[in-house]
């Protein structure tokens, strides 16, 4: 079934200004309660303690995907280019409305403590019993497993993939600028329009003529920004560090044998690795917020503090090290654990790196991370160039880029034991 609305539906979107949507399969995929659960998942995890602003949900962003999405093919269509497979349109805006239906509460710090990966997540809501399994379904027997494909990165024509996971796509386009608005930041703005206009498709691939290079210069360095001051803010990491302590410490003393006062299901299958579709399903920040909120009561007062912490800010403080060699690490683990703190819990090393843009090598062996598909450059000839070989600016971006070394830790029980603690450390933590 591939049916268009009697009238588009629009929503008002604060950086899109409206989102338009004219197919019923997509207005009946927004519908699902699997999508509306993205209502209730932050876009930007714990950075509202950072930037207060920074409330917006997945639900907004993946709207923001569709809609860039929209737009690109759009173009496309209206101008006639022969290369772009028409029929691949609603393959395409289904996997940008969806791309990211998979993602759990806090994102990235719950699937690094339990090993998850909101990629296969997504897949799974797509292709078992679900609410939006059926409306794909509705489309063809296959179209679930079309759809899952491009998120996987396996469909069989790189074009489509390259609308939503490329190292210029729509999902990096709409966060960086809806992450720059709700945080209050001019660094993640650049001209989408204009991007938008000089984009080709090419020869089974996507391209930017050559007289958008500037543009596309401007959008490589707000991503370069917006990492450094936004997604990698010292702040941000502090609270990514005790949320993360709090599901691993929570996990330890379940799988312990710890009696919780207060214990969901949903989150005991969490705790425990155990997890269905059905189950994860039921899992938000409102849900984990409500767990914090009473775990701040448990008798084991290791995770009574990092709830309490969470849930006031009461954030660990971090001092910025040069080299933080064994002996070093040692030396302040080894105070930490004469003053009462747990070495665990209560210090730990945070070392941010980012690769802005990655420059295509086709020599990688099969054993090596392949890069997301560079950025080409289509000139008057007809001739295909990847960016970095005509901009000055992307090679300047190209490798890794990486941060300070910081040492996060509760500053109170230094503070109150200064006379225990050895005076090069003092001088270290300042202390003095």
């Amino acid at each position: 079934m591939k049916q268009q609305l009697t009238e588009e539906k629009v929503f008002k979107d604060p950086v899109h200004h409206y989102i338009y949507v004219q197919d019923q399969t997509i207005w009946d995929l927004i519908n699902t309660k699997e999508f509306q659960r993205l209502r209730r998942i932050r876009q930007l995890g714990t950075s509202y303690l950072t930037f207060h602003g920074a409330e917006h949900s997945r639900f907004s962003h993946s709207l923001g995907v569709y809609e860039i999405t929209r737009k690109i093919i759009s173009q496309f269509e209206r101008n006639g280019y022969p290369d772009w497979p028409a029929e691949e349109r609603l393959v395409s805006l289904c996997a940008a409305l969806l791309h990211d239906v998979g993602h759990g509460p806090f994102s990235h710090s719950l699937e690094e403590v339990f090993d998850t990966d909101h990629e296969q997540w997504t897949c799974k809501i797509l292709l078992e019993d679900t609410e939006i399994n059926r409306v794909l379904r509705a489309v063809s027997e296959q179209f679930p497993e079309q759809v899952a494909a491009v998120i996987q990165k396996t469909y069989p024509k790189p074009i489509v993939v390259s609308l939503i996971s490329s190292q210029m796509d729509a999902d990096r386009m709409d966060y960086l600028l809806r992450d720059a608005y709700f945080t209050g930041v001019n660094y993640g703005t650049f001209d989408l329009e204009r991007i938008l206009r000089v984009l080709r498709p090419y020869k089974g691939q996507i391209v930017v003529k050559e007289s958008g290079m500037h543009a596309v210069e401007h959008y490589l360095m707000s991503r370069y920004q917006m990492y450094w001051q936004i997604y990698f803010h010292p702040v941000t990491r502090s609270s990514e560090i005790i949320l993360r302590q709090i599901f691993r410490r929570a996990q330890e003393l379940y799988v312990g044998g710890y009696v919780f006062n207060w214990m969901p299901s949903s989150i005991k299958v969490l705790l425990h690795n155990t997890m269905t579709v059905h189950d994860y399903l039921k899992l938000d920040e409102a849900l984990i917020q409500t767990a914090f909120t009473q775990w701040a009561e448990e008798q084991d007062l290791l995770l009574s503090d990092l709830c309490d912490r969470f849930l006031h800010r009461h954030l660990y403080k971090y001092i910025t090290i040069e080299n933080p060699d064994e002996t070093l690490l040692n030396e302040i683990s080894d105070c930490f654990s004469s003053i009462g703190m747990n070495p665990d819990y209560h210090m730990e090393i945070d070392f941010p790196f980012d690769l802005p843009y990655d420059v295509y090598r086709p020599d990688k062996k099969d054993g090596e991370k392949k890069e997301k598909a560079p950025i080409l450059l289509l000139d008057g000839q007809d001739e295909i160039s990847e960016i970095s070989a005509k901009s000055d600016i992307v090679r300047s971006i190209t490798g890794l880029h990486q941060g300070q070394y910081h040492l996060y830790y509760p500053e109170e029980p230094l503070k109150k034991n200064m006379n225990r603690i050895p005076d090069s450390l003092k001088k270290l933590f300042k202390l003095d």
